[in-house]
Protein backbone atom coordinates (compact mmCIF):
# COMPACT_ATOMS: atom_id res chain seq x y z
CA UNK A 1 0.00 0.00 0.00
CA UNK A 2 1.38 3.33 -0.99
CA UNK A 3 1.06 5.91 1.70
CA UNK A 4 1.26 10.00 0.88
CA UNK A 5 2.46 12.60 2.59
CA UNK A 6 1.20 12.69 6.50
CA UNK A 7 0.42 16.47 5.85
CA UNK A 8 -0.79 18.85 3.15
CA UNK A 9 2.76 19.60 0.99
CA UNK A 10 1.58 23.30 0.72
CA UNK A 11 1.81 23.34 4.81
CA UNK A 12 5.69 23.01 4.12
CA UNK A 13 5.87 26.76 2.69
CA UNK A 14 4.80 27.72 6.53
CA UNK A 15 8.11 25.68 7.89
CA UNK A 16 10.50 28.28 7.90
CA UNK A 17 8.34 30.90 9.56
CA UNK A 18 7.17 28.20 12.26
CA UNK A 19 10.71 27.04 13.20
CA UNK A 20 12.47 30.92 13.21
CA UNK A 21 8.98 31.69 15.58
CA UNK A 22 9.79 28.35 17.77
CA UNK A 23 13.57 29.54 18.57
CA UNK A 24 12.40 32.14 20.21
CA UNK A 25 10.14 30.98 22.45
CA UNK A 26 11.38 30.51 26.28
CA UNK A 27 12.44 27.70 27.57
CA UNK A 28 10.10 26.78 29.59
CA UNK A 29 11.38 23.86 32.27
CA UNK A 30 9.46 22.10 34.56
CA UNK A 31 10.75 22.00 38.51
CA UNK A 32 12.65 19.79 39.90
CA UNK A 33 9.75 19.85 42.42
CA UNK A 34 6.05 20.97 42.69
CA UNK A 35 5.92 23.66 45.60
CA UNK A 36 2.59 25.96 46.33
CA UNK A 37 4.79 28.42 44.57
CA UNK A 38 5.98 26.94 41.85
CA UNK A 39 1.96 25.67 40.91
CA UNK A 40 0.50 29.52 41.87
CA UNK A 41 3.54 30.60 39.21
CA UNK A 42 2.38 28.30 36.52
CA UNK A 43 -1.27 28.90 37.22
CA UNK A 44 -0.43 33.11 35.89
CA UNK A 45 -1.73 33.32 32.53
CA UNK A 46 0.51 36.17 31.72
CA UNK A 47 3.76 33.57 32.58
CA UNK A 48 2.11 30.52 30.21
CA UNK A 49 4.00 30.27 26.94
CA UNK A 50 5.87 33.25 26.76
CA UNK A 51 2.39 35.32 27.71
CA UNK A 52 0.53 34.57 24.72
CA UNK A 53 -2.66 34.41 27.06
CA UNK A 54 -1.99 37.91 28.65
CA UNK A 55 -4.11 39.73 26.23
CA UNK A 56 -6.59 41.87 26.92
CA UNK A 57 -10.23 40.99 27.95
CA UNK A 58 -12.22 40.34 25.17
CA UNK A 59 -15.91 41.67 24.87
CA UNK A 60 -19.11 39.48 24.02
CA UNK A 61 -18.28 37.17 26.91
CA UNK A 62 -20.80 36.30 29.89
CA UNK A 63 -20.40 34.60 33.16
CA UNK A 64 -22.49 31.97 34.66
CA UNK A 65 -22.21 28.85 37.22
CA UNK A 66 -24.17 25.54 37.36
CA UNK A 67 -24.28 22.94 39.91
CA UNK A 68 -21.68 20.84 39.98
CA UNK A 69 -20.63 17.40 42.09
CA UNK A 70 -18.84 19.37 44.78
CA UNK A 71 -20.01 22.94 44.13
CA UNK A 72 -20.49 25.70 41.33
CA UNK A 73 -18.86 24.69 38.28
CA UNK A 74 -17.80 28.01 36.11
CA UNK A 75 -18.82 28.54 32.24
CA UNK A 76 -17.79 31.32 30.45
CA UNK A 77 -20.04 31.61 27.26
CA UNK A 78 -19.97 33.57 23.69
CA UNK A 79 -23.25 33.68 21.82
CA UNK A 80 -22.89 34.94 18.25
CA UNK A 81 -26.07 36.54 16.47
CA UNK A 82 -27.06 32.93 14.73
CA UNK A 83 -26.24 29.58 16.86
CA UNK A 84 -26.24 26.49 14.53
CA UNK A 85 -25.05 24.68 17.37
CA UNK A 86 -23.47 24.68 21.09
CA UNK A 87 -19.79 24.30 21.42
CA UNK A 88 -18.70 22.81 24.82
CA UNK A 89 -14.93 23.61 25.07
CA UNK A 90 -12.71 21.92 27.86
CA UNK A 91 -9.47 24.06 28.59
CA UNK A 92 -5.90 23.03 28.89
CA UNK A 93 -3.66 22.87 31.23
CA UNK A 94 -2.22 19.37 32.45
CA UNK A 95 -5.11 18.95 34.74
CA UNK A 96 -3.30 21.30 37.09
CA UNK A 97 -3.48 24.83 35.55
CA UNK A 98 -5.31 26.86 32.97
CA UNK A 99 -8.90 28.73 32.75
CA UNK A 100 -11.45 28.97 30.35
CA UNK A 101 -10.04 32.66 29.87
CA UNK A 102 -7.51 30.63 28.33
CA UNK A 103 -9.52 30.16 24.93
CA UNK A 104 -11.47 33.42 24.48
CA UNK A 105 -9.55 34.38 21.59
CA UNK A 106 -10.17 31.16 19.73
CA UNK A 107 -13.74 30.43 21.45
CA UNK A 108 -14.87 34.20 20.15
CA UNK A 109 -13.51 33.39 16.35
CA UNK A 110 -14.72 29.60 15.82
CA UNK A 111 -18.08 31.39 17.36
CA UNK A 112 -18.37 34.01 14.85
CA UNK A 113 -17.01 32.22 11.80
CA UNK A 114 -18.31 28.62 12.51
CA UNK A 115 -22.03 30.04 14.33
CA UNK A 116 -21.69 27.98 17.56
CA UNK A 117 -22.21 29.57 21.01
CA UNK A 118 -19.37 28.22 22.62
CA UNK A 119 -19.53 27.35 26.29
CA UNK A 120 -16.43 26.81 28.23
CA UNK A 121 -16.24 25.30 31.40
CA UNK A 122 -13.91 25.18 34.47
CA UNK A 123 -12.90 22.40 36.18
CA UNK A 124 -11.11 21.09 39.70
CA UNK A 125 -7.58 21.17 39.36
CA UNK A 126 -5.08 18.81 40.76
CA UNK A 127 -2.66 19.11 43.10
CA UNK A 128 -5.68 20.38 45.56
CA UNK A 129 -8.26 17.93 43.48
CA UNK A 130 -6.83 14.95 41.69
CA UNK A 131 -8.28 12.68 39.46
CA UNK A 132 -11.71 11.91 38.93
CA UNK A 133 -12.40 16.09 40.19
CA UNK A 134 -11.39 17.02 36.67
CA UNK A 135 -13.67 14.60 34.38
CA UNK A 136 -16.50 14.60 37.25
CA UNK A 137 -16.67 18.72 36.47
CA UNK A 138 -16.65 18.42 32.84
CA UNK A 139 -19.07 15.48 32.69
CA UNK A 140 -21.37 17.67 35.32
CA UNK A 141 -21.32 20.51 32.16
CA UNK A 142 -22.05 18.26 29.50
CA UNK A 143 -24.75 16.64 31.22
CA UNK A 144 -26.03 20.59 32.12
CA UNK A 145 -26.22 21.37 28.09
CA UNK A 146 -27.56 18.28 27.34
CA UNK A 147 -30.70 19.08 29.72
CA UNK A 148 -30.54 22.98 28.98
CA UNK A 149 -28.74 24.04 25.67
CA UNK A 150 -32.12 24.46 23.81
CA UNK A 151 -33.49 26.38 26.42
CA UNK A 152 -30.61 28.77 26.98
CA UNK A 153 -29.31 28.78 23.71
CA UNK A 154 -32.23 27.83 21.53
CA UNK A 155 -30.61 24.63 19.54
CA UNK A 156 -30.04 21.32 20.62
CA UNK A 157 -27.24 20.31 18.92
CA UNK A 158 -23.94 19.90 20.33
CA UNK A 159 -20.12 19.35 19.51
CA UNK A 160 -17.65 19.58 22.22
CA UNK A 161 -13.36 20.58 21.86
CA UNK A 162 -10.54 20.96 23.88
CA UNK A 163 -7.26 21.05 23.58
CA UNK A 164 -4.22 19.35 25.36
CA UNK A 165 -5.28 18.07 28.95
CA UNK A 166 -8.34 19.32 27.41
CA UNK A 167 -8.92 17.24 24.96
CA UNK A 168 -8.19 14.17 27.24
CA UNK A 169 -11.09 15.29 29.33
CA UNK A 170 -13.83 15.79 26.20
CA UNK A 171 -12.84 12.54 25.10
CA UNK A 172 -13.05 10.94 28.39
CA UNK A 173 -16.54 12.62 28.79
CA UNK A 174 -17.92 11.43 25.58
CA UNK A 175 -17.11 7.55 26.92
CA UNK A 176 -18.72 8.83 30.54
CA UNK A 177 -21.59 9.93 28.42
CA UNK A 178 -21.98 7.22 26.55
CA UNK A 179 -21.35 4.34 29.31
CA UNK A 180 -23.10 5.82 32.46
CA UNK A 181 -25.76 8.23 30.28
CA UNK A 182 -26.01 6.19 26.71
CA UNK A 183 -25.88 10.37 25.43
CA UNK A 184 -22.60 9.99 23.28
CA UNK A 185 -24.61 10.66 19.88
CA UNK A 186 -26.18 13.86 21.72
CA UNK A 187 -23.03 15.03 20.69
CA UNK A 188 -22.05 15.51 16.73
CA UNK A 189 -18.39 16.15 16.60
CA UNK A 190 -15.31 16.25 18.94
CA UNK A 191 -12.45 18.60 17.93
CA UNK A 192 -9.66 17.33 19.62
CA UNK A 193 -6.55 19.70 19.40
CA UNK A 194 -2.69 18.11 20.32
CA UNK A 195 -4.25 15.91 23.41
CA UNK A 196 -2.88 13.72 25.67
CA UNK A 197 -4.77 10.06 25.52
CA UNK A 198 -2.08 7.90 27.06
CA UNK A 199 -1.47 9.39 30.49
CA UNK A 200 0.76 6.85 30.84
CA UNK A 201 3.45 8.08 28.67
CA UNK A 202 3.54 7.70 24.83
CA UNK A 203 7.21 7.12 23.40
CA UNK A 204 7.39 10.55 21.81
CA UNK A 205 6.11 11.88 25.90
CA UNK A 206 8.67 9.90 27.57
CA UNK A 207 11.46 10.85 24.94
CA UNK A 208 10.63 14.67 25.45
CA UNK A 209 10.17 14.20 29.24
CA UNK A 210 7.29 16.12 29.96
CA UNK A 211 5.93 13.67 32.76
CA UNK A 212 5.24 16.49 35.89
CA UNK A 213 1.19 17.45 35.16
CA UNK A 214 0.86 12.94 35.85
CA UNK A 215 2.24 13.10 39.44
CA UNK A 216 0.00 16.09 40.45
CA UNK A 217 -2.79 14.51 38.78
CA UNK A 218 -2.65 10.58 39.47
CA UNK A 219 -0.87 10.43 42.97
CA UNK A 220 -1.74 7.40 44.19
CA UNK A 221 -1.86 5.81 40.28
CA UNK A 222 1.52 3.77 39.48
CA UNK A 223 1.92 2.77 35.47
CA UNK A 224 -0.56 0.08 35.26
CA UNK A 225 -3.24 2.20 36.67
CA UNK A 226 -2.52 5.31 34.96
CA UNK A 227 -3.59 3.53 31.23
CA UNK A 228 -7.00 3.20 32.98
CA UNK A 229 -9.56 4.04 29.99
CA UNK A 230 -10.94 7.11 32.56
CA UNK A 231 -7.62 8.32 32.57
CA UNK A 232 -5.92 7.42 29.33
CA UNK A 233 -8.84 7.04 26.51
CA UNK A 234 -6.36 5.78 24.32
CA UNK A 235 -6.90 1.97 26.52
CA UNK A 236 -10.81 2.41 26.24
CA UNK A 237 -13.05 0.66 23.66
CA UNK A 238 -13.92 3.91 21.17
CA UNK A 239 -17.00 2.42 19.38
CA UNK A 240 -20.32 4.54 18.95
CA UNK A 241 -18.03 8.06 18.83
CA UNK A 242 -19.02 10.95 17.20
CA UNK A 243 -16.78 12.21 14.30
CA UNK A 244 -13.19 13.54 15.42
CA UNK A 245 -10.57 16.38 14.36
CA UNK A 246 -7.22 15.35 15.64
CA UNK A 247 -4.88 18.12 15.32
CA UNK A 248 -0.90 18.25 16.60
CA UNK A 249 1.84 19.41 15.24
CA UNK A 250 5.27 16.91 14.25
CA UNK A 251 7.01 18.46 16.67
CA UNK A 252 4.67 18.28 20.08
CA UNK A 253 5.84 15.97 22.58
CA UNK A 254 2.30 14.71 22.51
CA UNK A 255 2.48 13.61 18.90
CA UNK A 256 2.08 9.85 19.16
CA UNK A 257 -0.88 10.40 21.46
CA UNK A 258 -3.17 12.41 18.09
CA UNK A 259 -1.43 9.72 16.12
CA UNK A 260 -2.32 6.39 18.05
CA UNK A 261 -5.74 7.94 18.96
CA UNK A 262 -6.60 8.82 15.41
CA UNK A 263 -6.35 5.45 14.32
CA UNK A 264 -7.44 3.90 17.02
CA UNK A 265 -10.97 5.84 16.72
CA UNK A 266 -11.01 4.92 13.14
CA UNK A 267 -10.44 1.37 13.85
CA UNK A 268 -13.71 1.39 16.33
CA UNK A 269 -15.73 2.71 13.86
CA UNK A 270 -15.70 6.07 14.26
CA UNK A 271 -15.12 9.02 11.47
CA UNK A 272 -11.88 10.26 12.08
CA UNK A 273 -9.94 13.32 10.88
CA UNK A 274 -5.80 13.40 11.56
CA UNK A 275 -4.50 16.80 10.45
CA UNK A 276 -0.99 17.24 10.95
CA UNK A 277 1.66 20.52 10.88
CA UNK A 278 5.10 20.33 10.31
CA UNK A 279 7.57 21.53 13.04
CA UNK A 280 4.74 22.69 15.26
CA UNK A 281 5.39 22.87 19.39
CA UNK A 282 2.44 21.90 21.53
CA UNK A 283 0.15 24.81 21.71
CA UNK A 284 1.03 26.32 18.34
CA UNK A 285 -2.36 27.32 17.36
CA UNK A 286 -2.72 30.27 19.67
CA UNK A 287 1.06 31.97 18.01
CA UNK A 288 1.25 34.64 14.98
CA UNK A 289 2.06 32.37 12.29
CA UNK A 290 0.73 30.95 8.94
CA UNK A 291 0.70 27.06 9.95
CA UNK A 292 -1.48 28.36 13.18
CA UNK A 293 -3.64 30.41 10.45
CA UNK A 294 -4.01 27.31 8.69
CA UNK A 295 -4.47 24.68 11.71
CA UNK A 296 -7.29 27.36 12.74
CA UNK A 297 -9.03 27.56 9.34
CA UNK A 298 -9.28 23.47 9.41
CA UNK A 299 -10.56 23.63 12.89
CA UNK A 300 -13.18 26.07 12.24
CA UNK A 301 -14.49 24.78 8.70
CA UNK A 302 -14.25 21.49 9.99
CA UNK A 303 -16.90 22.91 13.53
CA UNK A 304 -18.65 24.75 11.06
CA UNK A 305 -19.59 21.62 8.69
CA UNK A 306 -20.93 19.57 11.82
CA UNK A 307 -22.80 22.34 13.34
Amino acid sequence: MKLGPLWDPALDAFAAETRAFNAKLPKEQMPARWTPEAIAKARDLSQIMGGVFATKTLTGFEERTIPGPAGPIRLRTFVPPEVRAVYLDIHGGGFFMGAPEMDDAGNAALAKHARVATVATSYRLAPEHPYPAGPDDCEAAALWLLANAKREFGVDRLLIGGGSAGANLAAVTLLRLRDRHQSAGRFAAANLVFGVYDVSGTPSQLRQGMAGFRDLYLPQHDAAARKHPDVSPLYADLAGLPPALFTVGTADYLYDDSLFMAMRWRAAGNEAELAVYPDSVHGFTVFATAMARAANARITAWVAAYS
